[in-house]
């Protein structure tokens, strides 16, 4: 395909400047959602198990339940039973301390099980804020604000990012067939640092405009609920006779409830076990993880609880990270509203969920979720390299008009892209660290502030003086050389989550120790 020059040359300007604004933001937060699709494994790996005896079975829970609200009554406003009791959520009954989220998030929780005896046995439960840290550094792309305008920051550098994806690609269509593959690692850097960018732009390029659209539904994400709750949820709501929430909630709190409903007099709730046998005969393929029931606050009298049940289906894409779900009649196990049920959704609806499916990688199990562990990693080098390359072009050009040293933007721009994406890494390698070592978990004050601390030392340590990249990145390659230490001599646990992890910081501390060697040499100041 041929392009006129002068075109070309103006995407590539547009290209150049719009990466290069808006890729630091994006290597953090590249970087950073790439661990956070394991973040449930790694919130159970860095939390110190509780010591509870063995879940009940599923036929045995309205003793536990009753036997726990007769002691803690305020439970019964809001609790999770969890279906298949594992490392991660390893009681059968659980409850939030305060406002919570049913198991969501690093809430404090209340555990509670049945001993041999029958006796009540409860214990509180804090887990680790590391995991949930590192996906809002994902979401906020590291910047220090409050949710809202640190959405509508990242909102805008979503669009600069697609506008760089349109003119990057226009760029490189030209020398498409005899550039793609064609990645020489000796000669110039600027050639060096080029045919590394364009490979990894273009073999990743469907999954950078996947990323690029969503975000920018995620970043004004109230905007399209509003108009989502007037349209999309009309149909529903009006053959309910009004009995739907049609609001979404963002995806906070329960989201998707009914209004609570009205118990008859006389009504019981139905048994976890009924619960569970209705729904595999309305919904075969939906896999149930918790039952979580919730009181309103402030319902009318003789309201009852909410059931909204959580869950997975393999075959189907899943609103949350994690998970789809349904609301329940909990006294006849009927479905009430099934908008977020994987596999049972309208139209509207299956589409608006493909966009949080796509970019939570909430599909396809887990080898969808190591892939984009992978894709994930790699775009945050293309950043990287962008933003290098662009520095190596501004370099060229400055010997071509007889300067022999950087200029100070260049010595800036260029100290500023290694400060910031090793600043990223060895502050969650430090945050991982410091939590395996520490017998009980950070606060989420200390973690944030764990965080932020090291990144801004990092980030502002890489600027002052010509040596300061090679020891940003040398610091980084010991931060990740002592995570892999630590995990594999730490001793206790042996499972997939400790050798994931120390495989993934060991693949790191290579690539960070040959950038160390080969692409930090000091330059003339």
């Amino acid at each position: 395909m041929k392009l006129r020059a002068d075109i070309v040359a103006v995407y590539r300007e547009v290209h150049s400047w719009v990466g290069v604004v808006a890729g630091l933001f994006l290597f953090i937060a590249f970087y950073a959602g790439a661990i956070s699709m394991f973040e449930p494994a790694l919130e159970s790996w860095l939390t110190p198990r509780p010591d509870l005896p063995a879940p009940v079975s599923i036929e045995h829970v309205p003793d536990l339940l009753d036997k726990a609200f007769a002691v803690y009554p305020e439970a019964r406003r809001q609790y999770s039973i969890v279906v298949s009791p594992d490392a991660t959520h390893p009681a059968r009954l659980v409850w939030p301390l305060g406002q919570g989220h049913h198991g969501h998030g690093s809430s404090a929780m209340m555990l509670a099980a049945l001993d041999a005896q029958g006796g009540l046995v409860t214990t509180t439960h804090k887990p680790s804020p590391v995991a949930q840290l590192i996906d809002t550094i994902h979401q906020r792309m590291g910047l220090p604000l409050p949710h809202e305008p640190a959405m509508i920051v990242m909102g805008f550098i979503a669009l600069a990012y697609a506008l760089a994806l349109v003119s990057g690609t226009i760029v490189f269509i030209p020398a498409l067939a005899r550039a793609l593959f064609a990645v020489r690692l000796v000669g110039s850097v600027r050639r060096k640092w080029l045919d590394l960018h364009n490979l990894l732009g273009f073999c990743s390029l469907p999954f950078h405009i996947v990323m690029a659209l969503t975000s920018v539904v995620f970043a004004f994400h109230d905007v399209i609920f509003t108009v989502q709750g007037e349209f999309l949820s009309h149909a529903q709501s009006s053959s309910a006779h009004g009995r739907h929430g049609a609001g979404h909630g963002g995806g906070r709190g329960m989201g998707g409830m009914v209004a609570p409903l009205h118990a008859g007099e006389g009504a019981v709730l139905l048994a976890p076990a009924e619960i569970l046998r209705h729904l595999a005969q309305t919904a075969p393929g939906f896999v149930p993880d918790t039952l979580d029931y919730s009181t309103r606050p402030g319902g009318p009298p003789g309201s009852g609880p909410v059931l909204r049940v959580s869950g997975h289906d393999p075959a189907h894409v899943m609103r949350g990270p994690t998970s789809g779900f349904a609301t329940f009649d909990p006294y006849t196990g009927q479905i009430l509203w099934s908008a977020y049920l994987p596999g049972y959704q309208s139209a509207g609806f299956a589409a608006l969920t493909s966009f949080f499916a796509l970019h939570f990688g909430s599909y396809g199990g887990a080898p969808i979720r190591w892939t984009y562990l992978v894709l994930g990693f790699a775009g945050a080098f293309l950043f990287y390299t962008g933003s290098k390359l662009w520095i190596a072009v501004r370099r060229r050009k400055e010997k071509a008009t007889g300067c022999l040293t950087d200029t100070r933007g260049t010595r800036f721009l260029s100290r500023l892209t290694t400060g910031c994406c090793t600043g990223c890494m060895t502050a969650i390698a430090l945050l991982l660290c410091v939590s395996l070592v520490l017998p009980h978990p950070l606060s989420e004050g200390g973690a944030f502030r764990l965080y932020h601390g090291v990144f801004w030392v990092m980030m502002l340590g890489a600027l002052p003086f010509a040596w300061g990249e090679a020891l940003m990145l040398w610091l980084a390659t010991f931060a990740h050389a002592a995570l892999v230490a630590i995990v594999l001599f730490r001793g206790g646990q042996t499972d997939a989550v400790n050798w994931g992890v120390a495989l993934v910081a060991l693949g790191l501390t290579i690539v960070l120790m040959r950038l160390a060697r080969q692409g930090s040499a000091v330059r003339p100041a």
